[in-house]
């Protein structure tokens, strides 16, 4: 059975939410104000920030999601006023794992959460690194044995990296992975990526387990299991 799906989104357009409640009757749509919902169903859940929200940026309402219990580990999606570089960098710095530039219809916001769903979809076995365990089926990452939760890009640049051990993979390869589209990007934001990868498992007690192989990118050296 599909799991739930929650969207977020910030001063949506007239007519957005009733267009895509037509298309996707089963979602709960919810509107975002000032703070994060209390509560929000079981599932998955997609976030839409625009730039600047009625009485505060989106960078500040971006982290104010990341902190809250109920939308932390939820896919944020930053909506640009223009396809500004440093805006995308500040976007992924405050937490956002996405970004688009506006304005948002119902056929562009659905075609990008099916696209990164898709990028998502489960292998059917597992995978191990030392002591790095992944279930993709059931979205689930393990360290010694013990459950790790992970963002959405985290967990997706690991998935890729245990799939493909002892491969350098450029920044550019790294943002097709991420399912970006074919614009110009600073490639700083892949090193924002594979910064938060790298905290989010050394945070749990493992050496950093990628390296950084100059002026190429990044790879994941295989161990013994």
């Amino acid at each position: 059975m599909p799991q739930h799906t929650t969207l977020l989104i910030t001063s949506p357009p007239a007519g957005l939410l009733a267009d895509i409640a037509r298309q996707r009757p089963d979602w709960s749509l919810v509107p975002l104000g000032d703070l994060p919902p209390q509560q929000v169903p079981g599932g998955k859940i997609w976030g839409f920030v625009d730039w600047l929200c009625p009485t505060m940026s989106g960078l500040e309402l971006c982290r104010r999601l990341r902190e809250s219990d109920a939308t932390r580990h939820a896919h944020l999606t930053m909506v640009l006023d223009e396809p500004n570089q440093e805006a995308k960098r500040r976007a992924l710095l405050a937490g956002a794992d996405d970004y688009l530039v506006g304005p948002l219809d119902a056929l562009r916001l659905l075609e990008r959460i099916d696209s990164l769903g898709d990028k998502d979809a489960p292998a059917r076995t597992q995978l191990v690194h030392g002591a790095i365990t992944i279930d993709p089926a059931a979205h689930q990452i393990r360290i010694s044995g013990k459950p790790v939760p992970m963002r959405p890009n985290e967990f997706r640049l690991l998935v890729h990296f245990m799939e493909h051990p002892d491969q350098v993979f450029s920044r550019s390869a790294l943002i097709d992975r991420l399912g970006k589209d074919g614009e110009a990007l600073d490639e700083r934001t892949v090193d924002v990526w594979v910064g938060r990868l790298r905290r989010s498992l050394t945070a749990h007690g493992l050496p950093d387990p990628l390296r950084t192989v100059r002026s190429l990118g990044y790879v994941l050296d295989s161990v013994e299991n």
